[in-house]
């Protein structure tokens, strides 16, 4: 069935549920989906506290001088009461003594004989950090879906949370196939070619955040594609590169039909990567792309990210553009969907100059591509376009058009 590249991705999120869930440490969050809201359970801070070194003080004391009568260090236990005509000195983070209404830094006051003269304004609460003025008991302190970053592991640990549960993360399983296929490490003759695809979907799985085993490369049978495909069983998801087109040896379909392949769909209207096709052998999602680099690794960028965003339970599981400007005038020949290459530099974004999709020297070089309508014949310079990064992953809660019309 061919569909529109909106069609596939909506048949992605109609059909892709997120992993169960499990506990584990904080120590290895970083990266997870929290599968449960998290519920703050003490006020931070817990007591009301020093912003600053100087000396806890009554607003009446104003431009007085007056006694200092302790220090109070962060960590002390022990209660003081503040009196008028009195000062207590106090550190950053020690608890306000009773009666304190603001605290003068120490740079804001002059040393007398028997005290510290204050000065003329102070403002009420000024440098006490209040109880629960940061995060308060039994607020939503991060709620099922996030995504864990370094500044979300502080939250858990201001809250004293050792353990989380999070989705499962998902389970990729990759091969190629290809009788010209060799791994990097193999011996190369004349006719055969290295296998790129496949470290490439590795490498981009593993920065998606989730588990990848290589089953390996399968020569251009019926036999060698089902052994891998059995080997690949376990996964929640199989990608695999060529042997999907209408050549004479493009056994994938047929070999993934042996085992039940229920298809989704098996064409998409886009170039490249037209052969794209995506359904499930019982609980194990597939997705076959083109053997061609450029094809194979733009078309992951746009399904299988898809897919392993939905496993993951990330309520941010939308692919987002960036809205770009376009350096220069750009031309293209309209009539399909197409997913153009290029560099964004902060500013501008410039399509690369020389691509198509046997090449692989073009994705070293860029980082994002754009989709272009088919109705489009040419970008003005100056435009704003919208582009896809490819060096982070860049996601929303709700879904928009990528396209650049």
């Amino acid at each position: 069935m061919l569909v529109s590249i909106e069609e596939g991705l909506e048949l992605i999120y109609q059909h892709v549920r997120a992993k169960a869930s499990e506990c584990i440490s904080i120590e290895s969050a970083l990266g997870r989906v929290l599968s449960r809201d998290l519920i703050a359970k003490h006020n931070l801070p817990p007591f009301d506290n020093s912003a600053m070194d100087g000396y806890a003080v009554l607003r009446k004391d104003a431009g007085k001088n007056v006694k200092v009568q302790h220090t109070i260090f962060a960590g002390d236990h022990e209660e003081f009461k503040l009196s008028s005509g009195h000062a207590i000195k106090i550190m950053t983070g020690a608890k306000v003594p009773k009666g304190c209404e603001a605290i003068v830094p120490q740079e804001d006051t002059v040393a007398s004989e028997n005290g510290v003269i204050l000065p003329e304004n102070i403002k009420e609460a000024q440098h006490i950090r209040r109880l629960g003025e940061d995060i308060k008991s039994d607020e939503l302190l991060l709620s099922a879906g996030t995504r864990l970053h370094a500044h979300q592991i502080t939250l858990l640990a201001s809250q004293g949370i050792s353990h989380i549960h999070v989705h499962q993360k998902p389970l990729i399983a990759i091969f190629a196939s290809g009788s010209e296929l060799k791994m990097y490490h193999e011996q190369l003759e004349s006719y055969q070619l290295y296998n790129t695809n496949s470290p490439t979907f590795y490498a981009r799985a593993l920065e998606l955040g989730c588990d990848v085993k290589f089953v390996g490369t399968a020569v251009d049978t019926l036999k060698s594609i089902e052994e891998h495909i059995l080997a690949s069983r376990d996964a929640d998801l199989i990608i695999t590169s060529g042997g999907v087109s209408v050549g004479d040896a493009d056994f994938t379909k047929e070999a993934f039909s042996s085992f039940g392949f229920e298809i989704y769909f098996d064409k998409v209207s886009i170039k490249p990567g037209k052969p794209t096709t995506f359904g499930h052998v019982g609980e194990t999602f597939v997705l076959n792309l083109p053997g061609n680099p450029l094809a194979a690794a733009m078309n992951f960028e746009l399904f299988a990210q898809s897919i392993i965003l939905a496993l993951s339970g990330d309520r941010e599981k939308f692919i987002k553009s960036l809205h770009v400007k376009i350096r220069d005038d750009y031309k293209i020949r309209k009539g399909r969907r197409a997913l153009i290459p290029g560099f964004y530099d902060g500013e501008f974004f410039t399509p690369t100059e020389k691509f198509a999709p046997g090449m692989v020297s073009p994705l070293a070089k860029c980082n994002g591509w754009i989709m272009i309508d088919e109705n489009l014949s040419e970008i003005k310079k100056g435009a704003t376009i919208k582009m896809i990064p490819t060096r982070y992953s860049l996601t929303c809660k709700d879904q928009e058009s990528l396209v650049t019309h």
